[in-house]
């Protein structure tokens, strides 16, 4: 049984799981919804008094960072405050939808998702 992978990009959550949930009658091997960004590491809720700042970044991306991504986080043009950022990355479409399927779903899977409005 041969199987194939899709990456589906989609603007909410909402929006994947709603595939998600369509896809479900299919022939799925495999299937998962992340967030992703271009910056490595994962928010943070605590306040700023209240926590150890480990970086610029920490603070004013409200993140916890790696020490190299910190580092890289806190060079962005974000960062400052001296700029509305500008500089691209993720914006949108920032939720992945990976899903493998069987080869004899491939197409019927392809065509919910382009339908749904995910990006292939």
């Amino acid at each position: 049984m041969t199987e194939k992978n899709i990456l589906a990009y989609f603007n909410t959550p909402e929006q994947a799981q709603s595939v998600a949930a369509k896809l479900q009658g299919l022939k799925v091997e495999h299937m998962s919804i992340d967030r992703f960004s271009r910056y490595a590491g994962e928010g943070s809720n605590d306040p700023i008094l209240t926590s150890t700042m480990s970086s610029l970044a920490s603070v004013t991306q409200d993140g916890t960072f790696t020490k190299d991504a910190g580092v890289l986080a806190a060079a962005d043009v974000t960062a400052s405050g001296m700029s509305d950022g500008g500089g691209g990355g993720p914006t949108g479409k920032d939720i992945l939808l990976t899903v493998v399927v069987d080869e004899s779903s491939h197409h019927e899977a392809l065509a919910i998702i382009e339908q749904s409005g995910g990006f292939i």
